[in-house]
């Protein structure tokens, strides 16, 4: 059986690196994804593959403070109450997990791989929340999609690439260990807005460092995000971090391009500093 209908995956095909876009997928029913199953995983993750936060929290914050992260699975059965969003992360090392993700790709990597190249760096997030938890303004390095399992929410996105939403010096910090994800919020920022709802059996396609915040509905919500990254998104990278150095100097920088447009230049020089060990 198909993970995303036909016309997703000509959606996909179409929009696919730069656009984000709804998709359908199955998996709303899938045995995986049940909380039973998930609090398994989450009592078999490593410590540092778990994540748990406070659920009610603004929009906009410097850093998303974290809660006790033992006993998660109980925690985890009784998200109803428990006031948080709890993340499972790289789920990819759990073989039956693993094969979700791969098999996940099967519809869409012929149109992955003929636009940016071979997939690499595949992984798998999974988030339960409780109900009318908030994921805060923030921004990713991979391309990736969420897929909305169980409850349902408002997933806003802003335009990738664009200072006014994430500056081009807090990419750089971000790319060589120094600075977060999260990003800083100002009402301002909202006429840059595209609210997607999404509720069990919708996906939505998100760009490489698109900023983007998450509101669940007054209801549980299982959502899994499957990532990858690129040559171009870790090219991407690599320049803004070359960026930093280039600012640090004294130099205003031009950003990186985006997608099709290639910062080979940037990334080949960055690449050849860490490895004379100039930069960690």
């Amino acid at each position: 059986m198909n993970n995303f209908t036909d016309e997703s995956c000509e959606a996909f095909s179409r929009n696919y690196p730069e656009v984000p876009h709804s998709l359908v997928h199955t998996l709303d029913s899938h045995p995986l994804l049940t909380l039973e199953s998930l609090a398994e995983l989450a009592d078999s993750l490593p410590m540092k593959d778990r994540e748990c936060n406070v659920g009610d929290l603004p929009i906009g914050v410097d850093e998303v403070p974290e809660q006790f992260l033992d006993n998660l699975g109980e925690r985890l059965l009784n998200i109803d109450n428990a006031g948080c969003w709890i993340a499972l992360r790289h789920v990819e090392q759990n073989a039956a997990y693993n094969q979700l993700l791969h098999d996940l790709f099967a519809d869409l990597k012929p149109a992955i791989e003929s636009a940016t190249g071979k997939m690499l760096q595949i992984e798998g997030y999974i988030f339960v929340t409780s109900p009318g938890g908030v994921a805060p303004f923030h921004m990713d390095p991979e391309h990736n999609i969420l897929l909305q399992v169980k409850g349902s929410k408002l997933f806003t996105t802003f335009p990738a690439g664009d200072p006014r939403y994430a500056p081009d010096e807090q990419h750089e910090a971000y790319h060589v260990g120094r600075g977060r994800h999260e990003l800083r919020w100002r009402d301002e920022l909202a006429d840059g807005a595209v609210e997607w709802h999404l509720g069990p059996g919708d996906a939505l396609y998100v760009p490489v460092m698109a900023p983007h915040y998450v509101v669940n509905s007054q209801e549980l919500s299982i959502s899994i995000s499957v990532v990858w990254r690129s040559e171009w998104s870790f090219e991407e990278a690599d320049a803004r971090a070359f960026n930093g150095l280039l600012r640090k100097a004294g130099i205003s920088p031009s950003r990186p391009r985006r997608w099709p447009e290639q910062n080979r230049a940037k990334s080949l020089a960055w690449r050849a500093l860490r490895k004379t060990g100039v930069v960690d």
